[in-house]
């Protein structure tokens, strides 16, 4: 069965170096969060599709773990992700943080996309300050002139993804330049994110909220055990993985209060997402081999030799 002339279907992939706001962008953009946010880089560690219906058209938006020099596997990995991500695409929105300015992992990302459009298929490429709140407007005209200068973008949008400022303008640009076509996930599809591993990222996120800069890029979480009940209820087992035992101390916290406060946090989001009593139980083991374990990256949908 042929789609109906008028609608249109495609994929936006959404670049950046680490910690540039693609995630809340794509939260905003979907209307729902999607994907975990929090003020630290690489919070994002895998391909997150976000879908949105927009009148006859839908969306899917790709956010992709930040862009930056790899020095290891799982690094490499995430990298690899990202990449992925604008090869599939048929929009790339490239988001700059604007108060970082033009650094080098911006323009590691810059020269990365001009090897793309010579050895892919044509596709506009979009360049995104974001955070503009936070900066003079002298200092963002000389940084998107420079960055116009270093490539080559078909349109350029000062945001602010936080506040929503400017997002409906980059929408509207982003609806004409899909493909005709039929709709790839069905209308009230928001995630390709299977539950058990949106359940872990939920606690992870938490982990990263509540220990500040002591811990978080140690950690992982995995979902053990999901049980539904007759009653409606979920019941959710986690592992929160770190990597050395003075580690263990630390998310555990005095007399256990952290662990619960991240489980305590993470249920209620999870009950709010689930629209269901969820139990949620958490242990931290120690796994000082995580980013290297193969079942992590399949986890993750990671290309565990990229």
């Amino acid at each position: 069965m042929s789609a109906p002339e008028n609608m249109r279907c495609g994929y936006v992939a959404v670049l950046g170096a680490p910690n540039a706001g693609k995630s809340t962008l794509v939260n905003r953009l979907v209307g729902a969060k999607v994907t975990i946010v929090s003020p630290k880089v690489q919070t994002t560690r895998n391909r997150v599709l976000g879908i949105a219906v927009i009148g006859d058209a839908q969306i899917v938006f790709i956010d992709t773990p930040g862009i930056f020099t790899p020095k290891k596997r799982f690094d490499r990995a995430m990298v690899a992700a990202a990449w992925g991500g604008a090869k599939e695409a048929d929009v790339v929105v490239l988001m700059v943080d604007a108060k970082k300015g033009f650094d080098a992992d911006t323009r590691d990302i810059v020269e990365g996309l001009a090897k793309y459009a010579s050895e892919g298929k044509p596709r506009p490429v979009f360049l995104v300050l974001n955070k503009i709140d936070l900066v003079k407007p002298s200092v963002l005209l000389e940084l998107t002139q420079r960055l116009n200068e270093a490539g080559k973008f078909d349109h350029t949008f000062m945001i602010s993804a936080l506040e929503g400022e400017g997002v409906d303008d980059l929408m509207g640009t982003i609806l004409p330049g899909l493909p005709k076509g039929p709709w790839l996930f069905p209308e009230d599809q928001l995630s390709d994110m299977p539950q058990r591993l949106l359940a872990a990222e939920i606690t992870r996120e938490q982990v990263f909220l509540q220990l500040h800069q002591e811990l978080p890029y140690a950690i992982a979480v995995e979902t053990e055990t999901w049980e539904n009940f007759d009653n409606g209820d979920v019941k959710i087992e986690q592992v929160v993985y770190v990597q050395r035992d003075s580690q263990k101390g630390i998310v555990l916290g005095k007399g256990g209060s952290r662990i619960k406060e991240i489980g305590a946090q993470a249920r209620a989001e999870l009950e709010a997402m689930l629209d269901c009593k969820v139990h949620l139980f958490l242990r931290v083991k120690k796994h000082d081999k995580w980013s290297e374990d193969p079942r992590y990256f399949r986890a993750l949908g990671l290309d565990y030799n990229a």
